[in-house]
Order: structure tokens, then C-alpha cells, then sequence
């Protein structure tokens, strides 16, 4: 049984050896790393919830908590442009989008950093997602213009180009450095 243990610990050390550590790190919080946030509302300026997005290493992490929204699945998006003018927010622009990909992740020729996974709300009106977006920056999301996190009233399909046929915009943020 001993000799059963030793190897088992050699596997798995030279299995970890074998890790690119640089990938590892990828998602570690950075101390002293900086932040954002946006306090989503919707178009009639009821509060639903925030946006934050935290430095990490190699990219941001962004969590989504949303309160009082309609139940089901929902496209949700960072924006370039952080304004967010009722009734339909179509100031804060497109989605935030970079390096020019496609959007979507089942997209080919995708993600753009703008894409995030859909949000799935529940019948007592709340959803949480949070995801690390590989390579995108702070300076990047709150450049001259700022960004704006955008909920969208139907699901993204995660592969049409502009905005995975999510349907209309429902709620909207716009990012502050915290």
C-alpha cells in the first residue's frame, strides 16, 4: 500500500509539473489590484442590482448581481460607453470589443471582451454571474468614454454577431472606479 501512495504522489506531482504555471495564475486576485463598479437600473431608474469588475491576473473578473428582474435567461453584455440613457440605453454603444473578434464564445471568430455568459434569473427575481475575462484591463474598460454593463431581455445565443440576438436592452450601468 506504501509503494501505491509514493507513486500516486510522484503522478501527480509530475503531472503538475507539467502545467504551464502561467495559466495557473491566470484569475488571481492582484493585491491592491483596482476596481469598478456600476449600479444597474432600468429604464424607469428602478435599482436591480451592480456590475463589478476587479483586476486579476492576466485579465478582469466581472460579477453581475441582479435583484427584482424578470425571471429566465439573459444576454449580458459590457458596453463601450459608459452612458446609459432611458428608455432603451442605446447610449452606451456596442459591446466592448477591443481586439475586433466576432462576438460569442461558440463563435469561430470570437469572443470579444464585451461577452460574458448568459444570466440566468430566478423566479424570486435574482441572478448572480462572475466570469475572468482573459486580457481585458481596467485602463481598457474605463478609457475616455468609460464602459457600461447592459442586461438584454432575452438570451444570448453565445455565436450572432452584434449581440447574440439578445433582444432589447433592460437594464444598464455605467462603471466607476471604485
Amino acid at each position: 500500500m506504501r509503494t501505491i501512495l509514493i507513486a500516486g504522489a510522484a503522478l501527480t506531482t509530475l503531472a503538475l509539473s507539467a502545467c504551464d504555471k502561467s495559466d495557473m495564475a491566470v484569475g488571481a486576485p492582484v493585491a491592491g489590484g483596482a476596481r469598478a463598479s456600476a449600479m444597474l437600473r432600468t429604464a424607469t431608474g428602478a435599482d436591480v442590482g451592480t456590475a463589478t469588475a476587479s483586476e486579476v491576473a492576466g485579465g478582469l473578473r466581472f460579477t453581475v448581481d441582479v435583484k427584482n428582474m424578470p425571471a429566465g435567461t439573459h444576454g449580458a453584455h459590457v458596453h463601450t460607453t459608459g452612458r446609459c440613457d432611458a428608455p432603451d440605453f442605446a447610449t452606451a454603444g456596442p459591446h466592448w470589443n477591443p481586439t475586433s473578434m466576432k462576438h460569442g464564445s461558440m463563435n469561430p471568430q470570437g469572443p470579444h471582451e464585451g461577452d460574458l455568459p448568459n444570466l440566468i434569473i430566478g423566479t424570486d427575481g435574482r441572478g448572480t454571474i462572475g466570469i475572468t475575462v482573459p486580457g481585458a484591463t481596467m485602463a481598457g474598460l474605463l478609457d475616455a468614454d468609460g464602459g457600461a454593463m447592459v442586461v438584454h431581455a432575452g438570451p444570448d445565443d453565445l455565436m450572432t454577431d452584434p449581440s447574440g440576438n439578445s433582444g432589447g436592452r433592460i437594464a444598464c450601468g455605467v462603471f466607476t472606479a471604485a
